[in-house]
């Protein structure tokens, strides 16, 4: 093989140290401060190496990479899986030398880094998840002690974190015992329709360790509100500062968000600004929201993916060839987020009954199954995605109905063929029969 990358380096990452391969050179160790990390690049720099190749090794090659990348070194940041050392002969020494060898032969694809305004939305998105994370936790334990109490809001009440549940849970930590006056806390319909069930839900037999349970969870829920509420704020100056919104009108009514909602002004305004005038919400199932988290997730430039298929596989969407003899193995692990963004999508779109992606997806699952079903309609959400922002391809939801049309036609022609064949058939065999 003929040699792509000359003057090529390849860097091990650990905890506590990082080793060079120079090719021809001593493997070089360093430490993992700061000022070892600048003795790493002036020995790059001295040794006349211009791109350097190193494994995305948990949050450690990010300081690293962006030393690199300012020093004006060509930096490869390389998934782990592709750099796998023959088995017995894997060390840090080998490692970094191994990685050099693959580079400067270009047998290395290059991992999509976030950079920029894209890096810090990530950071605070990812921040503001993590808090959704484990408020979700909290609403699970405030579950826990209403249910050891014999207080059965979980059954009557969609959700016990929504306004009327969240004010039923603050009276009885304010001291409130009597069912009616708690059931006056919630919302007019609920007192309409389910006013019977509701008391007999409130009738508990309150302890003192419950409540003591019940306190913790609740505060420490509306604690992680809190960072939330923060963290949108933050996303919101972010926004502001690198775009003006005051000449950007909505075309259209917004779709709405149904779960954890962000509370910035204008997010959809910014989006379309980002994306020069693009909208993806106009796609099944993508709101502002979800938008916004692929915008974190894969930036605003999609033509680094050379096709819908290239982006399609990178998502980990597509089949991939891992079979052995009979055996098909699993390599399902190490995705990108954003692949489990559009999945979570398709997840949604199974249950709507108006959606020609829903139709398309529940007739997968009657014969696959629901996680082939699932990956499937994401699969297909994801090309359109791709198409909108590269091709600029206007997208319409043509609806369940027109679906089911243009399937029935699919059908028609094929037993029109299948007949046209028949009759050709019977044809042969009268001529044969008569000779």
């Amino acid at each position: 093989m003929e040699k792509i990358h000359l003057h090529s380096a390849g860097i091990d990452i650990g905890s506590r140290n990082i080793y060079i391969g120079i090719e021809g050179e001593q493997v070089v160790s360093f430490g993992t401060f700061t000022q070892d990390f600048r003795d790493a690049v002036s020995y790059l720099l001295s040794h006349g190496v211009k791109t350097v190749a190193m494994e995305a090794t948990g949050s450690y090659w990010v300081i690293l990479y962006d030393m690199l990348q300012a020093a004006g070194l060509d930096v490869w940041l390389v998934d782990g899986r592709q750099t796998r050392q023959v088995p017995g002969r894997k060390t840090d020494v080998k490692d970094c030398q191994w990685i050099n060898q693959l580079h400067s032969f270009g047998l290395l694809n290059r991992c999509f880094v976030a950079e920029g305004l894209v890096k810090s939305l990530r950071n605070y998105q990812r921040l503001r998840e993590d808090h959704i994370r484990s408020a979700a936790m909290h609403v699970n334990h405030m579950q826990k002690a209403l249910i050891e109490m014999n207080i059965r809001l979980p059954e009557v009440l969609s959700q016990i974190h929504g306004k009327s549940g969240l004010a039923i849970i603050e009276a009885i930590l304010a001291g409130e015992r009597n069912p009616q006056v708690l059931l006056s806390y919630c919302h007019v319909s609920l007192i309409k329709n389910k006013s019977e069930d509701i008391l007999k839900a409130l009738e508990g037999h309150y302890s003192e360790t419950g409540l003591f349970s019940l306190r913790q969870a609740y505060e420490a829920y509306q604690f992680y509100q809190g960072q939330i509420k923060a963290c949108d704020k933050k996303i919101e100056e972010v926004l502001n500062q690198n775009q003006d919104l005051s000449n950007e009108k909505p075309e259209r009514k917004s779709k709405p968000v149904r779960h954890n909602k962000p509370d910035i002004e204008g997010l959809e305004g910014h989006l379309r600004l980002l994306f020069e005038g693009k909208d993806a919400t106009q796609l099944s199932g993508i709101t502002s929201y979800t938008w916004f988290q692929l915008y974190t997730e894969v930036g605003n430039d999609l033509s680094k993916w050379k096709s819908e298929k290239h982006f399609t596989s990178w998502l980990g969407l597509s089949p991939g060839q891992n079979h052995s003899g009979k055996t098909r193995k699993n390599k399902s692990k190490g995705k990108p987020k954003a692949g489990q963004i559009f999945r979570t999508i398709a997840q949604s779109l199974l249950q709507s009954k108006r959606i020609a992606l829903g139709e398309f997806g529940r007739r997968i699952r009657a014969r696959k199954g629901a996680r082939i079903a699932i990956k499937a309609v994401a699969r297909k959400l994801a090309e359109q995605y791709w198409n909108l922002m590269v091709k600029g391809q206007d997208f319409v939801e043509r609806g369940v109905e027109d679906y089911k049309n243009r399937l029935m036609e699919q059908k028609r022609k094929y037993f029109q063929k299948l007949a046209i064949e028949l009759d050709e058939q019977t044809a042969v065999m009268k001529f044969i029969q008569n000779q």
